[in-house]
């Protein structure tokens, strides 16, 4: 019989939330400095720099000097695929128990939801965007779209990394202007990152339609539960 591999060693090491965040921050495939590292996940210099070097270890990161400092980016696509795995069997693995609990409830009138660029649009777009709002997870802030302390905080507990997003090539969030004569909603990576998270769930399906999005009674029960009130 063929040797089973051994995964308890590499699941260890993702099972710290600190340690997964900063794996998570570096699936871009750049390489980011220790400090850098720490400050995105509410760790020091120090305590990033050894839970990094238990992944390098590991053989899950590589790492490098420069100078003063030590960089560290994942080790193979490999392990790039495998992270990603994770998140996402995380992601159905809660949707799955969130099912198996749930008390049945009365269906809802399903509002539209369509792709706008890369994000969320429509009538779903547009309330959640006004949810967040109010909820205080993005605001306002000389005329530009801002993630307040508490929206990072729930975002990262939905598996969103908002400043992990801050390195990609483009806004972190704003709201949408490409859309002509659509209501206000969420764009930018944050956007892109929500709807790709709606669609792994299966709450939102593509359709024969291009830009027109299939919402289950689930899913529009689910993401009408983000930034709601209490």
């Amino acid at each position: 019989m063929e040797q089973a591999p051994c995964i308890s060693q590499i699941a260890a090491l993702l099972a710290d939330p600190k340690r997964s965040a900063m794996m998570w921050a570096m699936m871009d495939g750049a390489s980011r400095a220790a400090d850098e590292l720490g400050l995105l996940v509410g760790l020091s210099t120090s305590s990033a720099g050894a839970h990094l070097g238990r992944l390098a270890a590991g053989g899950l990161l590589r790492q490098e000097a420069r100078g003063k400092k030590r960089f560290f980016r994942i080790a193979a696509p490999e392990v790039g695929m495998a992270v990603q795995a994770l998140a996402s069997a995380s992601m159905v693995s809660a949707e799955l128990v969130s099912r198996s609990v749930a008390q049945p409830l009365p269906p809802l009138p399903l509002l539209r939801a369509s792709i706008c660029s890369d994000h969320l649009g429509g009538e779903l777009g547009t309330a959640l965007y006004q949810r967040m709002l109010g909820a205080g997870w993005i605001e306002q802030s000389d005329q530009r779209l801002e993630v307040t302390s508490v929206g990072i905080s729930r975002f990262a507990e939905r598996g969103i990394f908002v400043p992990a997003l801050a390195h990609r090539q483009r806004e972190t969030v704003c709201v949408c202007t490409e859309c002509k004569g659509a209501a206000p909603h969420l764009g930018g990576a944050l956007g892109a990152g929500l709807l790709q998270l709606f669609m792994q769930l299966g709450w939102l399906r593509t359709t024969e339609e291009a830009s027109t999005l299939q919402v289950s009674s689930n899913g529009q029960r689910e993401i009408n539960k983000i930034a709601a009130a209490a």
